[in-house]
């Protein structure tokens, strides 16, 4: 039986509950709920498909396109990959993700901005270094990078995805420098300069004021405690992995547009909302990756989705190096101009997008319905 549980009917169902209990929240949040409470509903207003030829009309709400709305964020990822389309090169990319020690989760929670803004310049500045040095490529590399805050479970869990290809242009931007078949960069390296950059911007940010200590981390702001904390992280080994690469620049598009816009959980892993509980389907990867279902009370489950709630005007994904979107017009294409085939992998990536077909008419199958915004008084329910 098809699930039609939302994340919005759980929102509607527990924020009451849940606001008693944790009381009030920063005003970006309530933006956040609010959109998502009126997805698809009449507080946004509705739109009409109309047919030219007949007078048939099919009426539907609004969405509200919020980034945090798992109802409208599938679309936006299939648009977001195509326009990448234009960016992809014929060459092997590779797929590697960046994360923190789980010590430092509470510093992110409470300095959202600060800290992933410094995760990304870790992450950036690490493959930028270890690219331009010598004895690993020589080259300058171009790779987009996509935060990640949430584990299957929806707690905390911050992590950078970058997908990077398989080379990059010397110096004197005459060559196409490619790196090894299947190899970009040794884990153990990157990890360890990862470490180093990213505790290095810590401490500079401690040290400049930018990070706050609140609560149940106000330990923190004695000088011996947050230098026993890094003295901690600098011990760890910390996690980088790369995935097998993408076995052609389709599989790039592909896992672009299914992946890049993600939120915490889409609705079809929400299975059920019954007597004060929400069920809901996940990965468990310390158990060989078995699917499991889990139940929270509501006002737990709405606790761990908002605490993927981005600030305000925050960018999660970002382009670099050669890719960046100030150099990119100009590079892609002395890319290419350096490397063969381009012209032939651009005309098949595009045979391999989905489409977008013009709803035809149900009713007299002559014309393509048109859009038409729609009047208070002819919304569904007005």
């Amino acid at each position: 039986m098809e699930n039609n549980i939302t994340l919005t009917d759980v929102l509607r169902t527990g924020l009451n509950d849940y606001l008693a209990k944790y009381g009030q929240l920063p005003y970006h949040y309530y933006k956040v709920i609010n959109a998502l409470s009126a997805c698809q509903t009449a507080q946004l207003g509705a739109h009409a498909f109309q047919c030219p030829e007949c007078a048939f009309q099919k009426i539907a709400y609004n969405s509200c396109r919020n980034r945090h709305c798992p109802t409208c964020q599938g679309s936006s990822g299939s648009r977001w990959a195509d326009q990448r389309v234009s960016d992809i090169l014929p060459v092997t990319y590779f797929h590697i993700v960046f994360t923190v020690p789980q010590e430092l989760n509470p510093v992110a929670l409470r300095n959202k901005k600060t800290f992933y803004n410094l995760f990304f310049r870790a992450v950036s500045d690490t493959l930028a270094e270890l690219a331009a040095n010598r004895k690993r490529l020589g080259a300058k590399i171009g790779f987009f990078a996509v935060l990640h805050t949430w584990g299957r479970n929806l707690l905390d869990h911050p992590h950078i995805h970058c997908v990077v290809p398989g080379g990059g242009l010397s110096q004197d931007k005459q060559r196409w420098k490619p790196c090894r078949k299947n190899y970009l960069f040794p884990v153990k390296v990157m990890s360890r300069l990862f470490k180093g950059k990213f505790l290095a911007y810590l401490k500079d940010n401690i040290k400049a004021g930018s990070l706050t200590f609140p609560g149940q981390l106000e330990y923190l702001n004695r000088k011996k405690n947050i230098q026993a904390l890094i003295t901690v992280l600098y011990a760890k080994e910390w996690v980088v992995y790369t995935k097998p690469p993408f076995a052609t620049p389709v599989n790039v598009i592909k896992y672009l547009s299914r992946y890049t816009h993600k939120i915490a959980i889409s609705n079809r892993r929400i299975l059920k909302l019954e007597n004060g509980k929400v069920y809901f389907a996940w990965k468990d990867y310390c158990d060989r990756n078995k699917r499991k279902t889990m139940s929270l009370e509501t006002t737990e489950f709405i606790r761990r989705f908002l605490l993927h709630v981005l600030p305000t005007g925050f960018m999660r994904i970002r382009h670099y190096g050669i890719l960046a979107n100030r150099v990119k017009p100009k590079t892609i294409g002395l890319c290419r101009t350096l490397l063969k085939n381009a012209a032939g992998m651009l005309d098949a990536l595009a045979s391999h997008l989905d489409k977008i077909t013009p709803l035809l008419c149900p009713h007299c199958h002559k014309a393509v319905l048109q859009f038409r915004p729609l009047p208070t008084a002819t919304w569904p329910g007005g």
